[in-house]
């Protein structure tokens, strides 16, 4: 017999059941949210690549680094703006000098490791990242400062391996400014300067500083009280009598002077690239392979 409509399936059978109206509307909003996770993973993924082959090629030391240095006015003041418009390329120059007797010290294939250049003055300002940013919120905001950094200056016409962008400001207005950073992950650096002459060679110590961050190297001082740390981050932790000591080690930044008491490095003269900072950006490497 043949059921008639309306009337009870057979036994066995599974019901008939109706599609809510509202049970499309959740599948796919988890089928889009799935697309998208799918697609931040892509992107990491590709950024990953990317990273891993930045770092070999900035690494292997046989050609110049060429640095790009953008100036930007991190504020409106007279003397910030006079600074920035009497900027010349010579005023980095002391950074090449620096870096190629560090690798004549060191022996390295290259004699000309970095070479600056000066690129025009941008008015748009980095991404700041969150002081409470935990970890996503910091991956979203390095994949928004290279974002950033690719819209303001990645159509030049010359070669550059990385990009230093500079934030001038007066010193009259702020005294003290945030840390600078650099970060491997797109051979880029932010750098918190000051728009003064006689604070020309202590900017240059930073640059230097934020530049081997991009190609690797680690900070050599004590995230307390930002001293030297013993012995990476001496000048010559074999120095006898060790105090005060003649140089500082690039990746600290400062001389100590005494077991209490250290000093910004003034300028380039004053510091050197200690053998952990050489073997983290691979100069020791490559000097072994160059014999």
């Amino acid at each position: 017999m043949t059921p008639s409509p309306g009337a009870i399936p057979p036994r066995g059978a599974a019901p008939r059941r109706g599609r809510a109206p509202g049970d499309a509307e959740p599948r796919r909003r988890h089928g889009w949210r799935s697309l998208r996770i799918l697609i931040l993973l892509l992107v990491l993924l590709v950024v990953a690549a990317r990273t891993y082959q930045e770092r070999y090629l900035s690494t292997r030391w046989r050609e110049p680094l060429f640095v790009s240095i953008y100036p930007i006015a991190a504020d409106l003041s007279p003397v910030t703006l006079g600074y920035l418009a009497a900027l010349d390329s010579e005023r980095f120059k002391p950074i090449d000098r620096f870096f190629a007797r560090e690798a004549e010290r060191y022996r390295l294939a290259a004699n000309e490791p970095v070479r600056t250049r000066l690129r025009a003055e941008l008015t748009d300002r980095p991404p700041q990242r969150a002081a409470d940013a935990g970890l996503l919120a910091t991956a979203l905001w390095s994949l928004r400062l290279r974002y950033w950094a690719w819209r303001v200056s990645g159509h030049a016409h010359e070669p550059e391996d990385i990009r230093m962008f500079v934030l001038y400001h007066d010193p009259a207005l702020t005294p003290t400014v945030p840390h600078s950073l650099g970060l491997t992950k797109g051979l880029i650096g932010v750098v918190y300067a000051f728009a003064a002459p006689e604070m020309n060679g202590e900017n240059n110590v930073v640059i230097a500083h934020e530049l081997l961050h991009t190609v690797g190297a680690t900070d050599k001082y004590d995230f307390i009280d930002d001293s030297p740390r013993f012995p990476d981050g001496y000048g010559d932790p074999a120095q006898k009598p060790l105090y005060p000591q003649a140089t500082a080690e690039l990746m600290a930044g400062r001389r100590m002077l005494a077991p209490d008491k250290w000093q910004q490095a003034a300028n380039l003269d004053q510091v050197v690239i200690g053998p952990a900072t050489a073997l983290e950006i691979r100069w020791l490497q490559h000097r072994q392979s160059a014999n």
